[in-house]
């Protein structure tokens, strides 16, 4: 791979980084956790591409970031599951 193709890379990455972070800060508070049930639909496509990636027979760097990457997914779906059980608590009559 050249140089070229890989600020590409980083380029797409840091604006991704910069525009996810102002749309994370743009959101009300009401709206956190109905977009915490399609950030855990996300986190699970996540987990099924850090699966095909870290399965690999040979340790690389591809395989520990997929290891890094199924840790983070995970801990972001069972929070968001968490947090929209909570929700549903709430409204449930007594």
């Amino acid at each position: 791979m050249d140089t070229f193709h890989i600020l590409m890379q980083i380029y797409v990455f840091v604006l991704a980084v910069f525009v996810g972070f102002e749309l994370i800060t743009k959101v009300p508070p009401t709206l956190h956790t109905p977009l915490m049930s399609g950030s855990n639909a996300i986190s699970g496509i996540t987990i099924v591409g850090a699966l095909i990636s870290a399965g690999t027979d040979n340790l690389t760097l591809s395989t520990i970031l997929g290891v890094i990457a199924i840790v983070f997914a995970t801990i972001n779906v069972v929070g968001g599951f968490m947090v929209t059980d909570r929700m549903l608590k709430m409204f449930k009559k007594k």
